[in-house]
Parts: C-alpha cells; structure tokens; sequence
C-alpha cells in the first residue's frame, strides 16, 4: 500500500510539472506576444518596411519609351525599339509539362538559335534540378524573334504553368545614320548633343514603377500583378529637317571633301521665310575618303570668317548712306597699308562701284569703306551687328552652341587697324549658324527670323504644339539697302569670284570665303573655303552656307573652287520643279538603313554634244546636272530614269528639250 501510494503521488508530481511547465510556455508566449503587439504599435510604419519588406520586396523602375523623331516630312530620324529578355521560372513550371515537352523545347531552341540540341537540354535540366526561379535564356530578342520563341512548347504555356517570364527593354536606334547621326545626336548617360538632346524634355516620358521580390542574394523576379504603375511614353516631335535637302547637302558636301582631302566641312540650309533649318550636316574626316557626321562644327565653332562677313560691314554703310549704287573707291594697287596694318587683295586694283567690292572680294575695298566713315566712332559701326543680333549669342535649342566674339575698343587688343580687320572678316569670331540666319535676314527682304528646327510635337495622333516663325529682327535696314546688298551678292555670282558657279537656269546670290586661321603658328597656312547665299536671287526660297576646313593646299584652297560647286549643287538639285521623296517606311520594332534608299551621285557627261545613257539614274540628281548645263527637261513621275529622248549617242544641240519619264 506504501508503494503504491508512493508511485501515485510520483505520478501526480509529475503531472504537476508538465502542467505547470505549460502554463510557463504558455504565458511566455501570450507575454511575448503582447510585448510584440505594443513594439508594432509603437514602431514608425516606414522603419518597419525598411527593417522587413524591403529585404524580400524592392521598388524597380518601368522605364518610358522615348518618343519618336521625325523629319518634317514624317520620316523616322530616330525610334525607340522594344527589345525581349526571356527568363524561366523552373519552380513554377510544372513537372508533367516538363518532361513530356521538354525534347520539343530543345529542337525548337535548337533551329532558331543554331546550337546542338545537348547544349540546351544540359542547361535546362541543370536549372530544373536547381529549382531557378529566374534563370536568363536569352536578351536582346526583336518583336518577331520574341513572338517566335513565346509560342516554344512550354513557352506557350504561359507563366504560371510554364514558368516563361519577359523582361522588356527599350533600345534607340538611329534610321538615318548616314545622312545626319551627328545632327540627330544623343541623349545618353548624362550627355545631351544634336536633336535628341535639344528635345529631351519633350521625347522623354514619365517612368512607371513595379515592385520585385528577391529570389536570392543576386536575383530579383518581377511582379506583375501588385502595385504597377505604368509608365506614360514621350511625346513624339517633328523636326524641320528634311531627307531629301539634307541628302543633297550630305552628298554635295561629301564630294568636295574627298575631292580636296579637307579635313572636316559643314553645310546648313534655311527656308528663307521660315527660318526652318532644312538641312545641316556636318562631316569630318576619319580616314582618306571616308567622312562621318560625328561633331554639330555649323554651331559649336566659332571661327573667323573671313570675307563671307563683308556683307555685315557693307550693309552698315549702305544703311547709314554712306555708299549707294554710284559710290566709287579707289582700291589702288593690290596692297595697301592702314595703321601699320599690310592689306592685300588678289584681283588687280583700280577703282571699283561698291557692288565690285563684293562681286571681286576686295579686302582692300571693305576697309576703305569701314575705317573711311566709322574709325572716328566704331561704336555706330558696332550698333548695326548689335542690332543684328551679332554680339549675342543665338537663341537656339541645339546644345553647345557657341557665342560669338567680336573685337570692340573694350578689348586691350583693339587698335586703330582692327575695324579694317573686321571690315574684312578678321578679328571676328562667329558660329556658321548664326551667319547664315544673317543672310538669310536679306533673303526675307530684310527680316531676320530665329533659326528653327521644331515643326510640331504630338501626343497619340494629336498636335499639341505647331511651331512658328519667329521674329529676330523686324527691319534689319531699309528696302534700298536689302536690294542694294541682293544685286551685289547676284553681281559675285555672275561677273565675280563665284562666276564658276553662275547658271541661266537658277539665279543665285551669294559670296565666296576664303580665311586663313591659325596664321601666328609656324607651317604651312591653314584655310577655311566658304560660300554663303541665297537662291533664287529674285525671289528667295532658301538660304545655304558651305565650310569646308583645311583643304590640300596644292588642290586649292580658295572658296569659289572648294566651297562654291557644293553650294551649286545643293540649290540645282533643293530647287526642282517638282520635290522627290525618300521612301518613308516606318520603323516598327526594326530599324531602317536609310543609306539603301539613297543612290550616290553619278556626274552626268554630254562629250561631243552626243546624248548619254540616263536609262536607271536617279531624275533628282539627272534634272538638275541637265538643266545647269543650260538644257530644258521635261520629266514625269518621281525616282529612277525609265526612258530619255533623244536616245542615247543622239547629237543634240543646247536648245533641244530633253524629255524623261521616271518611275512613278
């Protein structure tokens, strides 16, 4: 009975402790967890998400496709492409579905991806074995290679059962990279230049958000169905550039740099009554016969332009009424000296009207002029390129564009011969742009209008913004002087420095340029060959410059024979009767290479007035070649020559018509 009672109460002791041990746990855990109910109530929301969420779930950024860049005409300049990263998820993709389609997945991959059938299913298998959640396939896909592989066995499954994951990446592409990548430009890692940076803030959208959870220590897989903001795409802007002039520069100006190995040139084309840029290109050497459109030099140098700036000092004094038609200057010999300063020109003295100033480009005469009415008060001088807008540096949405430098009595370095240098073209340094929106001032009749290279920006289909001229200067001078200026720049091209260029067929305006730079170094003498002007002379429809920097000395070195044939040909072939048009396919999710559709220039030959083979040329580039020979065309349709009359090896005479029909 003693043993007995002994175990009972051993038992019951024992019965007791778990019970009380219970209670214990029992109570630590309800203490434990009322501690944690006040620690949460008492926690900053923000610190609990940072200390928590934020270790398994993160925010990552939507990026916005960049809207698109067009040419006036809606060609693409350049597109946002979407590009396709594939990933799996072995863990969601469910067994059966594996291994009964697993060989199908492998021969598919294999055929579009042309490696063995084992190189795929060695690497599958692995990752199925590991349980990835996130194992990158492929990147880079283009929408008709992504639409392929998603529709793979398993693929087509989807995510939740084949585990098939897209990450989606937007890419920019260029369409015109041959004729104008430079002037396009970049809006890329911090750096802005050209077009895409000018109109960042309008091709740039707004970023969505989406959250990602963390797969392991280096992965994160996105989620699609929580908390996505989605991104709102860029708006879409057209540009004032057009294909077709800026084709024609491109080629004109590339012709005369490989034809005197220059070093780098430029061109830029205005509409006269617009001021909408239609072409600037800019191309420069990076081996012999080979340019590329790399660096905007129309906007970011600012040079000294020698006599293409006699128009500026000649137009003062035509204003002031210092000169008119019948002003007579004595330029004397071929040298002359002023302030201690040797002046020289290179066309025999003698006395010339004022328009022979500029038809000759007489250094000499400019001075005379200049310093004749101006040396005792410069400052009135000074206040016609003031009111010019000359000494400001241009309201332009193009990035980097320089401010120009003119040397005043506020400068140490002004002396008493500076004004003749300025009169000239020297001791004045000015970006081509903003010499050619002067020129463009006298082709408007005298009103000087802010270069454009906005026409419209769009929003899904809509104009939410249409550009207009704007106005620089209402009256830069009197009629008198504008038609005064117009006749003596017609004069340059007709009986002056620029006759080689003259044509009957198209009446040009324009001045030659010739500048030394560079000239306090020792070696040989650097130049830089221009033309600028306008076209038609009587009524202006555009204004054009050409630079070209550095050319071979032994081939020549003077504007009318380096710069002058490439400002010929760009306003014979700009100014047709009828425009022709580039293709304008679109970009969708593919780039086009513009350089296809354009066929270099192939100079047309008439030996021993026997008609040549125009069968399969190009009418843009034939057209005007025949007409500034002095021949009258008659053409139908638009694109390649079909058939010509006369026949080819005809003898013709200048005043026969030529009549073409083109490919419509």
């Amino acid at each position: 009975m003693v043993r007995k009672g002994s175990e009972y109460n051993q038992k019951r002791s024992e019965m007791l402790f778990w019970g009380y041990a219970f209670v214990g746990v029992a109570l630590v855990v309800f203490i434990v967890f009322i501690a944690r109910i006040i620690i949460l109530q008492n926690t900053n929301v923000e610190e609990l998400k940072d200390t928590i969420i934020s270790k398994n779930y993160r925010e990552a950024t939507l990026k916005a496709a960049r809207g698109n860049l067009f040419a006036s005409d809606g060609s693409i300049l350049a597109t946002t492409v979407m590009r396709y990263d594939v990933y799996l998820d072995f863990k969601t993709m469910r067994d059966t579905i594996y291994g009964n389609h697993v060989n199908a997945l492998t021969d598919s991959l294999s055929r579009m991806f042309g490696k063995p059938v084992s190189y795929f299913r060695q690497r599958l298998d692995h990752q199925k074995k590991k349980e990835n959640q996130y194992y990158l396939l492929v990147k880079g896909l283009d929408f008709d290679e992504y639409d392929r592989i998603r529709r793979f066995p398993i693929f087509n499954k989807g995510k939740n059962k084949g585990g098939f994951i897209v990450e989606r990446e937007y890419r920019r592409d260029i369409a015109t990279a041959q004729i104008g990548a430079g002037t396009i430009g970049m809006d890329r890692d911090g750096v802005k230049s050209g077009f895409e940076g000018a109109f960042s803030k309008y091709l740039t959208g707004t970023d969505g958000t989406r959250l990602e959870q963390r797969i392991n220590s280096s992965q994160w897989k996105p989620i699609d169905y929580w908390k996505v903001k989605e991104p709102v795409n860029g708006k879409d802007v057209y540009t004032t550039l057009d294909l077709r002039i800026q084709d024609i520069a491109h080629s004109a100006l590339e012709k005369q740099l490989i034809a005197f190995n220059a070093d780098h040139g430029s061109a830029v084309v205005m509409e006269a009554q617009t001021g909408k840029v239609r072409a600037m290109v800019n191309l420069r050497r990076t081996a012999p016969g080979l340019y590329v459109d790399a660096y905007n030099y129309a906007i970011k140098d600012a040079i000294e332009p020698g006599s293409i700036f006699k128009p500026v000092s000649l137009l003062a004094a035509m204003e002031d009424g210092f000169v008119d038609e019948k002003t007579k200057v004595n330029i004397g010999g071929i040298e002359w000296t002023y302030a201690g300063q040797r002046i020289t020109d290179s066309h025999a003295g003698g006395v010339y009207d004022i328009s022979d100033i500029l038809a000759q480009s007489s250094n000499i005469g400019a001075a005379k002029v200049i310093t004749s009415h101006y040396a005792s008060s410069p400052k009135i001088f000074f206040d016609h390129l003031k009111k010019w807008k000359l000494f400001d540096k241009m309201d332009c949405e193009l990035p980097g564009i320089t401010a120009p430098k003119i040397l005043t009595p506020a400068y140490k370095r002004w002396n008493k011969a500076t004004l003749a240098s300025i009169a000239y073209g020297y001791s004045v340094n000015i970006n081509q742009l903003q010499l050619t929106t002067f020129y463009n001032g006298i082709a408007n009749g005298g009103e000087m209008l802010k270069p454009l290279f906005i026409d419209k920006i769009m929003k899904e289909g809509k104009v939410i913004y249409e550009a207009a001229p704007e106005v620089m200067v209402r009256k830069m001078a009197s009629g008198k002087a504008i038609t005064m200026m117009t006749h003596s720049l017609t004069k340059a091209v007709e009986k002056g420095t620029a006759k080689s260029i003259y044509t009957p067929n198209l009446k040009i305006a324009g001045k030659t340029g010739t500048a030394r730079f560079e000239y306090w170094k020792p070696g040989p003498m650097k130049y830089a060959s221009s033309f600028a002007g306008f076209f038609p002379a009587d009524k202006p429809q555009y204004t054009c410059s050409v630079v070209i920097n550095q050319p071979e000395n032994a081939k020549g070195f003077y504007g009318a024979k380096v710069a002058a044939p490439a400002f010929k040909e760009i306003a014979g072939k700009v100014f047709l009767k009828k425009p022709l048009n580039i293709n304008k396919e679109m970009l969708v999710n593919r780039k086009v290479d513009m350089s296809r559709m354009i066929e270099p220039t192939r100079k047309v030959n008439i030996n021993n007035n026997r008609m040549p083979k125009l069968v399969g040329l190009m009418g843009r580039n034939v057209v005007p070649e025949l007409e500034n020979l002095g021949y009258r065309v008659e053409y139908k349709g638009a694109g390649k020559v079909l058939e010509q009359f006369p026949a080819e090896g005809t003898k013709i005479s200048q005043n026969q018509k030529i009549y073409l029909s083109l490919q419509k």
